[in-house]
Order: structure tokens, then sequence, then C-alpha cells
């Protein structure tokens, strides 16, 4: 079988015990299609665990694995007895020494739990996951001994025992199969009394061959009860994380899966039986007998010839393991086409849709409707939101610079720092600095020579001189900054550049004043008196058209960062086709002016046509301002939509697995991925009232893009907002 690279296991469940001192009647191991248990001896050998032991270390050796997770399963577990769970413990403990963490766990149903056992787990750091299905009479109606008795108090006590204060530091979670059968609000409210740190639903076991109990019909049965808890657990404030629900919640936004159950995540995950054979997941057993195994084990077999095989294979193929039907629904970043045992039928394999696929996509979407309005982003339809954000985006870089420089900028760096708090906790002055568009492409200049460990590093990073003392000068605060001028030329971003010195000396300068002058003092000179907006000899402020409506523009030919386009920048001069331009856009296109206006305040003016965007420069273009008005009015536009796209997907994720899928694009005979698919139709949106059949384009694109699986909740949010806008609602 052809497919991805060999994907390490990561999680490693060892069969201790093969028996159980209950008689579950919805159990795996024990009702379903395989009885292999039968054949396999009670305990696991020493032999055994001393090569899985073997085996595991070898194998996190061989793959780098920072850690691996190493679930002591059965059966149930704890009837293999202290000495034998200490024997396990000790020999993966010494086994993984100096190789990877260990991440030891034990899942029971607890009736056997006590201080002795919990003794142990403390010695080897066990974490203790507890099967419960709900109140009594919810665990009694499956989780009974064979006689019928009830071990619903003999399980609580266990979990008691578990949430004393020596033990609660093991206490894992609780894992509940779901019965719709049961009520589900008393089923959640019975578990989270019990304070546990996670909680697990699980769907029983079904293939299309023997499928779920559905006792009123409903095609959605077991949906309609999870999204019950979900209310439940959502009005209560989510006082207990559940795996489901996080899981649905972060596929949701653009994040992984948390679950094998869900996404499309490839399985890490291999079992050792009590007789060392190696299989896949355990809940295979519920397709057909010998469906997981693999004709392994851990005397004669290394690890990676497990993850060779192709049953194991088939669970690592993404989107490329699921079935047509499922590879073409909306929802499958986040349902994965379900646990891949669920798929099964005779006859077609795992070639299926989930025997769960309605509750699957109405849960999903249950969800999402839920949680949308408060989930998604407001910068992907509040254009100030957007600008708010990308602001706290230059302020948690410029953190990260000073985290990476760790004390390198010596005093310099640790004055204009201070100095930079003082401002920001006493007036808005630092804002303007950290909205200025080239505040973030000189802050990641600085990260990458950093990383590269350049000997200009530190110097770049003193710039934040320059920052401060324009910040200041903002502020009206009064005060006065020390700035280093390696070229002889004080750059202040947002007012301009100030030559100190006719060769290019290096000096340094103290800045001061207000935005009323501009007060330089140079050691051994007279001190310099400009107003911050007016030339005069040696200072060149930034250049403000003064157009209509848009009066915070500034055409920035002089920061050392405006020159990120990749092509000449040519000096500011002529504005006339650039007026001119405004006027129309303002005439034919006044909603869509209004909005550039108060994004875009800063335009750098390039030899070329444009328009381009900086690498990190939100709120600032790259254009040509020569030629017709009406060529430059559609730059306009058209550079403005493609910078605020890039902007709001810096902020939030509009798209997860991009490339996967290839969409019709109405403007082209080839198909496109999602982002290309989406920045063609953002792009004809915003030039509709310029061109109005472009619209035309944008409503079928995004209607494509609607019904796609690749947008996020946000994604969908900025989708749904396009379509009203290029359909004229």
């Amino acid at each position: 079988m052809t497919g991805p690279e060999l994907v390490p296991f990561q999680q490693i469940v060892v069969k201790v015990h093969s028996r159980c001192d209950l008689a579950c009647d919805h159990c795996y191991i024990y009702e379903h299609a395989d009885q292999s248990w039968r054949t396999r001896p009670k305990a696991i050998s020493d032999e055994a665990i001393s090569w899985t032991a073997l085996r595991l270390a070898e194998h996190a050796k061989s793959h780098a694995l920072p850690s691996v997770s190493v679930i002591l399963h059965g059966g149930e577990p704890l009837l293999a007895g202290p000495a034998r769970l200490r024997r396990v413990c000790e020999e993966l403990t010494a086994a993984l020494d100096n190789v990877a963490g260990l991440d030891l766990r034990i899942h029971t149903n607890g009736i056997q739990l006590s201080s002795r056992y919990l003794d142990l787990f403390d010695e080897f750091d066990v974490r203790v996951g507890i099967s419960l299905d709900g109140d009594r009479s919810a665990n009694d109606r499956h989780r009974r001994y064979a006689d019928g008795r009830t071990s619903h108090p003999l399980v609580l006590r266990a979990v008691d025992l578990l949430r004393q204060e020596r033990y609660r530091h093991l206490y894992l979670g609780l894992l509940c199969t779901i019965d719709v059968a049961n009520d589900p609000v008393t089923v959640y409210d019975a578990l989270a009394e019990l304070e546990p740190p996670r909680i697990d639903f699980l769907l029983p076991h079904a293939t299309w061959d023997d499928p779920p109990a559905r006792p009123d019909g409903s095609p959605t049965a077991y949906a309609d009860w999870i999204l019950k808890i979900f209310d439940r657990w959502d009005a209560r404030g989510r006082p207990v994380p559940v795996r489901l629900f996080e899981s649905v919640l972060s596929t949701l936004a653009g994040g992984p899966s948390l679950t094998e159950s869900l996404g499309l995540a490839p399985s890490d995950l291999v079992v050792v039986e009590t007789d060392g054979s190696l299989e896949q997941v355990d809940s295979l057993k519920s397709a057909y007998e010998g469906a997981a195994a693999t004709g392994f084990d851990v005397f004669r077999h290394p690890f990676d010839e497990v993850a060779r095989h192709p049953g194991v294979r088939a669970r690592q193929l993404g989107l490329g393991g699921v079935s047509p039907t499922c590879r073409q629904c909306p929802v499958v970043r986040s349902c994965g086409g379900g646990l891949y045992t669920h798929r099964y039928a005779t006859g077609s394999g795992f070639d299926n849709t989930s025997v769960y696929c309605n509750d699957l996509k109405a849960l999903i979407l249950g969800i999402e409707e839920r949680t949308a309005p408060v989930t998604a982003s407001p910068a992907v339809t509040d254009p100030e939101a957007l600008l708010i954000l990308q602001q706290d985006l230059t302020r948690y870089t410029l953190a990260r610079l000073n985290e990476e420089l760790d004390g390198r900028g010596g005093e310099r760096w640790s004055a204009a720092w201070e100095l930079a708090s003082t401002i920001d906790e006493s007036s808005l002055g630092l804002d303007e600095i950290y909205a200025h568009p080239y505040t973030r492409t000189w802050l990641h200049d600085c990260l990458e020579a950093l990383r590269r460990q350049r000997p200009d590093a530190v110097a770049l990073a003193l710039r934040l001189e320059s920052c401060v003392a324009a910040a200041a000068v903002r502020s009206g605060l009064g005060l006065s900054v020390r700035v280093g001028c390696p070229t002889g030329t004080l750059t202040l971003p947002t007012l301009g550049e100030l030559r100190l010195s006719a060769d290019g000396e290096p000096c340094e300068a103290e800045v001061g004043g207000t935005l009323d002058e501009l007060v330089v003092r140079v050691a051994g000179r007279e001190t310099l008196r400009v107003h911050p907006e007016k030339p005069r000899a040696g200072w060149r402020p930034l250049h403000r058209p003064g157009l209509d409506g848009w009066p915070q523009l500034v055409l920035d030919d002089l920061d050392p960062y405006r020159d990120c386009y990749g092509e000449p920048v040519r000096p500011a001069g002529d504005i006339e086709s650039l007026a001119a331009a405004w006027a129309l856009l303002r005439d034919t296109a006044p909603g869509r002016a209004a909005e550039l206006a108060a994004s875009i305040t800063t335009l750098t003016p390039l030899r070329g046509a444009g328009p381009s965007l900086g690498r990190h420069a939100y709120g600032a273009l790259g254009l040509g301002l020569h030629g017709p008005p009406a060529d430059l009015a559609v730059a306009l536009l058209r550079g403005f939509a493609r910078a605020k796209l890039r902007a709001v997907g810096e902020v939030t994720d509009l798209l997860a697995e991009d490339g996967a899928w290839l969409h019709p694009a109405p403007w082209q005979d080839e198909p496109l991925p999602a982002s290309a698919l989406l920045a063609g139709a953002y792009e004809r949106v915003a030039l509709a009232d310029l061109d109005p059949a472009s619209a035309t384009h944008a409503v079928l694109a995004l209607e494509t893009l609607r019904d796609a699986p690749e947008p996020t909740v946000s994604g969908k949010r900025l989708i749904a907002a396009l379509h009203t806008e290029a359909a004229g609602g």
C-alpha cells in the first residue's frame, strides 16, 4: 500500500490481564465478533513485559520521540495484581530512562482499586481513568457482575479514593459509554459531580453489520443525546473538560482533533496482548474475528514492522483513507469519517461512511450552530476589531523580541524597553507606533537576525530607541529619549528623518519635544528645533497628501523598513493621479473607500505599478502612483483586498487542510485550492462597485466555498458576509 511516510507509535496499549471481573454486555472484548481472548494467557508474562519495554525503547530512540504514552489495559488490568503491575512499571521506566518521557496510564473499572494500588501508581506516576456510565440506573444498564449484581457503589468508592488529596494528582478522568436509553442530563450531572479532570463520552462500538440501537428509530438519536449534554455543559460554564466537545470545537476552529474517534490525524497506537502479540486498535475486534491481528509479536518484530502493516497504514492516510462520500462532506475535517471500526460492512470492508454518519454530522453542525456567534473571530467582519488584533499581534511580536534578546541588548535596550512601558501605561503615543505598518516588518527582521545569529542582530533591535522616541513625541509627556544613529541620520517612524552628520558619521541624539516642536540635542552641537510636519534643512518629514476623506494617509519613502516590496521605491512627488483615483473611489464606491481610508495609513510609492504587499505590514501598500486614475483606483482596491485578507488570516484561521481539495473557479478553467478561490472571490467583491460583473463570479465561488470542507468557523462567517455583500444583500 502506498501512502504517507511511516508514522511512529506514540501510544502503546499493554494488555496486562485478559479477563474481567464484570460482565458488561456492551464490551467489545468479550461480547463482539472477535473472541481471541479465550486462547490468550490471563496475565502478561515476564518475558513479554521485558520485550515490550525493549521494543518501545528502541522505537522511541530510532524516531527521536520526546515522549510515549503507555496505557495499561485489559480485560481488567487490576486483576494482574500489584506485583505484576510493579514489574510492568519498573521495566518500562528503566527502558525509557534517558530515551524518552514516559506517560503511564491505566484504564480500569475501579472495582479492585485500593490504596495498595494507588500507592504503587503514585510511585510510578501512573494516572488512572475509570469507566463509569453515569448514575446508578445508567451504570447498571450494562456494567454488572455476571450474576446481575450492581457494580456502581464499588466504582464510586474507587472514585472517592482517587479524589482524596494524596491521590488526586493520579485522577485522569471518567470514561462513559453512551446509551441513548439513559437520560443524558442525569448521566452528565452524575459524572460532573465527581469532579473528574476530564470526561470521555464514547459511542458504543457498532458496524453496518451490527448497527447501534436506536430505540426511537431516529437517525440522529446519538447526536440529539450528546447535544443535550453539550447544552448543559455549556450553560454551566464548561466546568470540566469533555474531550468529545473540545475535539469538535478544535477542528471547527482549524485545529487538530483531540481523539482517535474523530478527525483526520493518522493513528499512532499499537496494542500488546498478554501473549506478546502486536495488534491494531482494540475496537477493531467489533468488526470480525481477527480484524485487529497483524501476525507480529514483541519477541520477533520491532514496532516499525507493525507500523508498515497495511491495516495500520490504512488508518494513517488522512483524507485519502475515508470513503468517496466522506471526502466531499463539509464536516469531514471534524469527524474524519468517524472511528475506523464503525465503517465496517461485509463485502466492502472499511470503505464506507460511519454507521454513525448522520449522528456525527448533526453533532458537529449542532455544536457549530451553538458556538459560532462567540467563537468566530470578530476580525472577519469588523474592520476596527481587525486593526486592534493586528496591533496586539505587533505587541506580542515585540515581547517575543525582548525574550529572544535575553539581555543581549544591554543597557540601551533595557532603557528603551522601560521607557516604552512608561509611555504605554501613560498615553496612547505608542499605539501609533504599534499601528505603524512597518513596525512589525522591523520586528520580524530582528527575530530572523537573532535566529541566524547575525552579528548585526542587536544593532537592528536597537531601532526600538527610535520607535520610543517617536512615541514620546506623540505622547506629549515631555520625555527625553537617547537614540543611536549609526549612519548619522535620525529616523523617527511615523514622523520623518533628520540628517545629523553630513559625512554619515555615527552619533547619538537626545530626542524630545512634541508634535508642535521636535527637539533634538547632539553632544557638542546646538539644539535643533523643527516642526515635525514642516521640511527644513536636514529634516525631511513624511509627505501627507491631505486627501479629502483620507486625512491620515502618508507617503513613506523614508522609513528603511518600508523597502520590503521587492522593487525600487520611487520618491514621493506628484500626487495628481492618486488624488484623481481617490476621488473616483469616493464617488463610485463610497463605502469601500471609507473602509480603505480607515485601514490603510501608508503608501510607499514604487517605480512599478503594483499593488504590492510588504512582508508584515498591514496598513501599508506599495503602489505605483503614476498612470491613469481608473487603473490606480482598481490597484488601490485590489491591494487593499489582498492586504486585508492576509491580515485577517494572521489573526484567525480561515481554512484548514487547504490544498486537499480543488474547486471549480468561475473565472478560469483550472480548479483552485480553497485559499486561491477565497482570495479571488474576496478581490472580486472589493471590485464590484467598479466592475459589477465581478460580483457574479464572486457569488458562484463563495457558494462553492460555503459547502466546502476547508472553512473554519471564522472562515464560514467571512464567506457568509462576503456572499451577502456580493449578492447585493
